[in-house]
């Protein structure tokens, strides 16, 4: 026969401190628990980390070159300008802007150049860049700087692109038709024994066709050709993640506009007078 086996009776101070043993072990447990949550908060939550934002600020300065070209010739309020960017733009070490970014904008205001007074100038508005990559995004930003080579003018308190003035070329064409005029009067003026006479009418009359080449031809045009570089500044934030800038797809990016760049001045191409006997 199985011995029959007598139940074990403990003493209350002894139940009391089994009790306390399990106590302080539970306890010990969370402490060692909790290191490990705080030092990863994402795997406690189970919600993934939010990725890195890059944000290029107000006041970034972003050189482009000219794709296509733009005039007060040929171009009209609403027509597109296309233009890509030219030097990295870097945020906390990482480029964000890289090289062959395209920048679209569109042309507000043309005016053509007058017959007797006024320069040609147009307003640039830059409306969106699009990265290598497709990402794209809209922004606001003006030019704040054109070619060293351009003979434009930037009108940094208007954004406005302003052609040369013209006034040293309207006084030589002036002068040289005059100088024409006094040749062929004293030439007539000699022939008829009043060569003093001839020289002065034909100077006046030299000079009054001058004056009337003058205000019957516009002055230059304002140009920016392809090639030209222009530099724009932001004037808003534009934000990108980290999702945004991944370019390991991109092919290899072709060379830069073809473009001649900027046009010579026309004060350039003029040369010296020309000179009469």
């Amino acid at each position: 026969m199985l011995a029959r086996m007598t139940p074990v009776r403990l003493a209350p101070a002894a139940v009391a401190g089994l009790w306390l043993l399990g106590v302080h072990g539970q306890i010990l447990l969370a402490q060692e628990s909790q290191p490990a949550a705080a030092a990863n908060p994402a795997v406690q939550s189970g919600a993934p980390a939010d990725p890195k934002n890059f944000v290029v600020e107000p006041g970034t300065h972003i050189p482009l070159s000219m794709i296509n070209s733009v005039s007060t010739k040929n171009s009209a309020p609403g027509d597109r300008v296309y233009l890509e960017s030219v030097f990295p733009i870097l945020v906390d070490g990482r480029i964000v802007i890289p090289p062959g970014s395209y920048v679209a904008g569109t042309l507000t205001e043309v005016q053509r150049p007058g017959k007797v007074k006024g320069r040609g100038e147009f307003h640039l508005r830059f409306d969106s860049l699009t990265l290598p990559n497709g990402t794209t995004r809209d922004f606001r930003a003006r030019v704040s700087g054109l070619d060293g080579r351009a003979s434009e003018e930037l009108d940094r308190k208007e954004g406005s692109v302003k052609s040369e003035g013209n006034k040293s070329g309207d006084t030589r064409t002036v002068g040289e038709t005059a100088a024409a005029g006094a040749s062929v009067g004293a030439l007539a003026g000699s022939l008829s024994g009043a060569a003093g006479m001839g020289a002065g009418i034909g100077a006046a009359a030299g000079a009054a066709a001058g004056l009337m080449t003058v205000l019957l031809t516009r002055g230059p045009d304002a140009v920016l050709a392809k090639g030209t570089t222009v530099e724009m500044v932001l004037e808003r934030p534009v934000q990108f993640n980290e999702g945004d800038l991944d370019f390991s797809n991109v092919p290899a990016r072709r060379g830069g506009s073809d473009g001649s760049g900027p046009l010579p001045s026309k004060k350039a191409q003029a040369g010296p007078s020309r000179r009469f006997p």
